[in-house]
This record gives structure tokens, sequence and C-alpha cells, in this order.
């Protein structure tokens, strides 16, 4: 069988340089390119030295850690032993995630024969299996789990960094009350122009019903005026507190939103309780959020923002 350790060291070169990078991105590390280079280089020399039996001392569990806490030196410095031990836990987090795409792929492809010829029984009496994976599965795997790492990854720092801004939402109306989570979005500024009450949106589908199903499409649709010419024509009995609320869409022209004017509205966000008496309640026909995260978009000013 013919080895070329040229190749090998290069693939390995480019594997650790991708799971550095990852590691790097992950923890939003500044670093220079050649100290990362550095550290691939010498994660891609030690699987070199397994080609020769008098080094073979060097593949064990000690060794193999001392190793990745050098090349994790190399790439990002000490910083501290906070710093390094969170850049540790990354590192190895990265690498197990992605060793676990490559084999679960691997293994999801394989037949029952593929499975069946990989297993060897040793001298023992044990039974292992042989892992036979190509170059190019092997680095269009890494570069997936890569991929879906980061993207899982930042999705939950998103999800993180939204959830400092929710906030549970409690609409009063006569007898009616409705909950639900809300988003505090400091860069809306949407008031009544006549009254200069600040406007929450929140979606229909938390009124449990107290609005016509008819309204729901022509909120979608914009044609909010037309629910109010029909007032009169058809029960409802808050008629007296809806409100139409001038707004620019997204191509600049101005439209209409259908808004409520509740009793007031409690907002508990952790230990802290605002409640309001002025404010308007925008009426959206869909979902404001594609995870169902929250279903208000809160005014910064009900909170003093």
């Amino acid at each position: 069988m013919i080895v070329y350790i040229d190749i090998i060291f290069l693939v390995n070169v480019l594997i650790d340089g991708a799971l550095l990078w990852t590691t790097a991105k992950s923890r939003k590390l500044s670093f220079r390119w050649w100290r990362l280079a550095a550290s691939a280089c010498l994660g891609g020399g030690y699987v070199v030295f397994m080609f020769f039996p008098p080094l073979s001392f060097l593949f064990t569990f000690a060794v193999k850690f001392l190793l990745s806490l050098l090349m994790l030196l190399t790439a990002f410095g000490f910083g501290g032993l906070t710093f390094f031990l969170r850049n540790i836990g990354a590192f190895y987090v990265v690498n197990f995630a992605a060793a676990g795409t490559v084999l679960g792929v691997h293994y999801f492809w394989m037949s029952s024969s593929d499975v069946m010829n990989g297993i060897l029984f040793t001298r023992s009496g044990g039974v292992e299996h042989k892992l036979q994976l190509g170059l190019l599965f092997l680095l269009a795997m890494l570069l997936a789990a890569v991929w879906l790492y980061r993207t899982v990854h930042q999705a939950a720092k998103r999800k993180e960094e939204l959830a400092s801004f929710m906030a549970k939402v409690d609409v009063h109306i006569d007898e009616f009350a409705s909950s639900c989570t809300g988003l505090i979005d400091t860069g809306n500024q949407l008031y009544d122009p006549l009254t200069k009450t600040p406007v929450m949106v929140m979606e229909l589908s938390q009124w449990n019903g107290k609005f016509p199903d008819a309204w729901k499409q022509k909120i979608e649709s914009s044609e909010v005026e037309q629910i109010l010419m029909a007032i009169g024509t058809e029960e409802f009995e808050w008629q007296d507190r809806l409100r139409l609320v001038p707004y620019r869409g997204v191509n600049r022209s101005t439209q209409f939103m259908l808004a409520i004017k509740p009793d007031r509205v409690v907002i508990t966000m952790g230990d802290k309780q605002y409640e309001t008496l002025k404010v308007l309640i925008g009426l959206d026909g869909g979902k404001l959020s594609s995870d169902n995260a929250y279903q208000a978009i809160i005014h910064p000013n009900l909170l003093n923002l």
C-alpha cells in the first residue's frame, strides 16, 4: 500500500484549520491567520508521526490532550485561565460535533452488508469495526459539520440575546384579559398622530376569538378601512374602542393599522412591573415571530426606555 504523507499532512492541516477557525468564530475571538496556520500545521505534523513506529509512545491520551492545549495556545494565546478554559471547551465541542456529524452521515448511508464487511474479530475474542472514509467524503462532511455547528450556534446565540428583551404582556379590557410574550423593540416609534399615544403590536390570534374571523384577511391585506365602514352592520362589543393608526409600509406608502384601546396593559420584566393606561394595541393578522418566541412588539415608551 502506498501512503502519501504530504497529502495526509495537508488534509489534516485543512481539518485542524477549519476546526480552529470555527472555534474562533463561536467564541468571537480575534486571531492572526499566521498563528492559526501554525497551530493547524502543528496538528497536521502530529498525525505524520504515526507512520514512524519508534514514536508510537506519542499516541496516548495525555499527549493528545497536551497537543490540543499547545494548538490553542499557538492559535489564540493564553489570555488568562478563564479565557483559556473556555477556548478548550469550545474547541472540544466543535471537534465532537464535527466527528459526530461525519460518523452519523457515514453510518446513515451504509447498508447492512457494508457494516458486516467492516466487522473484525480481535485475538482476545472482541469485536471491532473497521471505519473506511473516503478523502472527499471526509472533507465534504467536515465542511457540512462546521456549517451546521455555526448555524445552530448562531441561532442559539440570537435566541439568547432576544431573551433579554422579552417580557410578559397582560392586556385588560372590561372583564377580558389576554396574556402573551412580547419583544421590546427600541426602534418602534409608532404613535397615534392625534393623541400621541404609543402603539404596541399584538397578534390577532391572542384575542381568543373576540374579533370576527372575517377581519383577519382584511387586516393581512391592509384593508382595515373596510372593517370600520362595516361597523354597525355586525355586532362587536368593543366598537367604540377601535382606532385607525397610520404608518409607513415597506414601500414607504402610508397604510393603516387597526388598533384597539384597552383599559390597561401590564408589562412584567423580571422582578419589575410596568402598568400603563395610555396605550393602543395594533392588531396583526399573521405571526410576528417565525418560531413563535413572542406574540407582541412592545413600544419602548411603555417601559420608559
